[in-house]
């Protein structure tokens, strides 16, 4: 697949290194010429600098992979580029680094859909930082490494897994662009969690001991029987 890169940070240079890797073709968009060469150079050989409109009207899909402030002025200088693209955004509306819980907003997968008409946007890749993405580990305590997608378009979301798989990740669909929001807020919070020292991994237990006994219309347990 041809991928476009919109931003040079750590973000765009781990998913876009494992992309470069499994056979993809990237064009990395940033600010400045030096930027974007040298975000190129280290996602490998087959990625190659570029203007901002050149990453943006390459190939089949798009990251956008840049501050959430930057997003206004991309999506409107670049929206004809955008439409019937995918669009795949792994931005969070907080800053990362500062170990805070809050949103500036609370719904940018949703602004960004609403902002260029057409496009195809799926949520992707936000809930961990770069270094997990960039990192050899696929597996934790014995379960792989899953991302979760949003987004209205199904095609769309299938590609996205496909590139999901291609950095050894599991991919699991997890509704429409709707629901992008929780997958935003999720981000926030648990970052928050890891930033106060608290293992946010431990608040969930695994699948075969996840489980709740529905309540009647009383709200009284319900026997199982």
């Amino acid at each position: 697949m041809r991928i476009g890169i919109l931003g040079a940070g750590q973000m765009a240079r781990a998913l876009g290194g494992g992309w470069a890797a499994a056979g993809h073709e990237i064009v990395v968009g940033a600010r400045t010429s030096a930027a974007a060469a040298a975000a190129a150079a280290e996602i490998g050989p087959s990625a190659r600098p570029g203007t901002i409109a050149e990453a943006a009207s390459f190939g089949d899909a798009t990251l956008l992979a840049v501050p959430v402030p930057a997003l206004d002025e991309i999506l409107t200088a670049h929206r004809e580029a955008f439409a019937d693209r995918i669009l795949i955004d792994c931005t969070n509306a907080f800053a990362p680094d500062t170990g805070g819980f809050g949103l500036s907003e609370p719904a940018v997968a949703e602004r960004i859909s609403a902002s260029a008409p057409g496009a195809r946007v799926v949520k992707a890749f936000n809930l961990l930082a770069a270094e997990v993405w960039a990192g050899p580990n696929r597996e934790f305590e014995g379960r792989p490494l899953t991302v979760a997608l949003c987004g209205d378009d199904a095609a769309a979301v299938a590609a996205v897994a496909g590139l999901a798989e291609d950095l050894k990740l599991r991919p699991v669909p997890a509704g429409g662009l709707s629901r992008a929001r929780y997958l935003e807020a999720t981000a926030a919070f648990v970052v928050g969690l890891w930033f106060a020292g608290h293992d946010a991994r431990a608040m969930f237990p695994p699948l075969e001991s996840a489980f709740a006994v529905p309540d009647d219309s009383e709200g009284l347990p319900m026997s199982r029987e």
